[in-house]
């Protein structure tokens, strides 16, 4: 039996999950059969599937706990494969509709923790060469960077016939680190401590100063951020929407604009979801806010787990051309990339681990939809592969992330790219919603406008329902949603 050792942000993963509130991320991988793939070749894949039972790190890791607290992974020696890989039908993979609802209801209830914490669930048509594979995990195994590198293990880029390894089931090399000596390895641990603690002290001082007006170029202050019908108290139920984007596109635009690709991408999900929150009658004073990821891993560090911060970066208001809102955009972001750069990474995510305890303790007393969120979208962008992909001998056409709802809600918008496309996922709380079909599509008119804006200045966005006023509130409002009161 092997052990190994939970860091304390990959734990909590396990302690802030509920059953409103999982803390698994996914992907739905659409792929194409084989020219010569007979009637049977779904059954025969899952029972190919099934025949690897036993895994390598972290597939075969149950947690181990005490008092529901997590104290450690252990290994097991075989997997209940029926529970890992399971199989779906469904009248047409090619619809979207009927398919976005299928993976918004495999999305929806947690990993049984009982088990090492992912699935499979292979979905057939009952026409059609298609089909599709919905895959999640827990979080506490591992941040997208992790998971991206585990996925492309498991999808080469030839076709397999014979060697066909699945990605639970692929041995990864590991680099061998010299570990340090005991007293060097406690001086290590205490004098990043000592760094952490003063990094995490200016980080809190100039919070402090920019409340009190004294520092004003600095990230944003926690929970002041805008109530919309997609944020507050998170529960049961979920929608799940995709969308490709030409990321060459996105390139081309972002090198003339003199932007980052994440800055072109962050103004387009904001005027789409601008626009789709218009559609529903909601007019806005202030900008909306995005929690963005912060990869703090070091070049050549292939371990599992998480290293990552969480910050939120103030959007775009008040300007009807796109072109502007970029540039809005671009220096709020660069605010927040100094203050990361400043920070010691461990002190960074000591912050964020701190505000989502504050946004988790609102979650668990079931008071978010009194409270400003942090944010309203959470972005993030992971790079996948470059060349066509095959999972055996089927051909990748596309895999979208599915990701997790931070608490105090908002919509999840992520992306991979996979070849000269981003593919787009897109999930959301279904407590005031049905649907964000309409969401998705907004990203691409977003994207034409912004790049028609390049060479036409007078390219402007529609109405997307924004009023401009002083964008300083306290954390708690007298109205719970402005739908009400504040979108007449």
């Amino acid at each position: 039996m092997m052990r190994k050792s939970i860091s304390f942000l990959d734990m909590t993963f396990w302690i802030t999950e509920s059953k409103d509130n999982p803390k698994h991320v996914a992907s739905l991988q659409l792929l194409e059969m084989p020219s010569d793939a007979g009637a049977d070749y779904i059954d025969n894949l899952v029972v190919e599937l099934r025949k690897f039972s036993q895994a390598v790190v972290p597939f075969n890791m149950v947690v181990r706990t005490f008092l529901g607290l997590p104290l450690w992974l252990k290994s097991v020696d075989k997997l209940d494969m029926n529970y890992h890989v399971q199989v779906m039908d469904i009248d047409d993979v090619s619809d979207n509709l009927e398919l976005h609802k299928v993976v918004a209801r495999l999305h929806e209830p947690r990993l049984d923790r009982d088990k090492p914490l992912w699935q499979y669930v292979v979905i057939r048509g009952k026409t059609g060469n298609r089909f599709a594979i919905y895959t999640k995990i827990h979080h506490m195994y591992g941040d997208g960077a992790s998971m991206v590198k585990w996925f492309q293990a498991g999808y080469l880029p030839e076709p397999q016939k014979e060697s066909f390894t699945p990605i639970w089931a692929v041995e990864r090399k590991r680099r061998h680190r010299p570990k340090k000596k005991f007293l060097a390895r406690v001086f290590s641990a205490v004098w990043e401590s000592i760094v952490v603690v003063i990094d995490l002290f200016w980080i809190m001082l100039r919070l402090w100063l920019k409340i009190l007006y004294i520092n004003r170029e600095y990230m944003p202050i926690p929970f002041t951020g805008t109530k919309t019908m997609l944020t507050g108290q998170v529960k049961q139920g979920r929608v799940v929407s995709t969308v490709d984007m030409d990321f060459q596109r996105v390139q081309k635009v972002a090198k003339k604009l003199r932007a980052t690709v994440n800055e072109v991408l962050l103004c387009c999900f904001d005027i789409g979801v601008r626009r789709y929150l218009s559609d529903e009658g909601q007019i806005f004073e202030r900008a909306l806010y995005t929690n963005m990821p912060i990869n703090m891993r070091k070049p050549g560090d292939n371990t599992s787990g998480n290293k990552i911060a969480i910050v939120p970066v103030k959007l775009a208001h008040g300007q009807n051309d796109p072109y502007i809102r970029l540039r809005q955009i671009i220096e709020n972001h660069r605010i927040v990339k100094r203050a990361a750069r400043r920070a010691h990474p461990a002190a960074f995510s000591a912050y964020t681990v701190l505000i989502q305890s504050f946004a988790l303790l609102f979650e668990i007393l079931r008071i978010s939809d009194w409270v400003r969120p942090i944010a309203n979208i959470l972005i993030s962008n992971v790079p996948g592969p470059k060349e066509i992909r095959y999972f055996g001998e089927s051909k990748l056409l596309a895999v979208y992330p599915i990701s997790t709802i931070v608490p105090g809600g908002g919509v999840n918008i992520t992306l991979l790219t996979y070849g000269d496309t981003a593919n787009v996922g897109i999930v959301c709380s279904d407590r005031k919603i049905k649907s964000v079909e309409n969401m998705a599509l907004y990203f691409n008119d977003a994207f034409e406008l912004l790049e028609k804006s390049v060479e036409d200045y007078t390219v402007s966005i529609q109405d997307i329902g924004e009023r401009v006023i002083d964008d300083h509130k306290a954390i708690i409002d007298e109205n719970h949603y402005p739908d009400e009161d504040d979108s007449n």
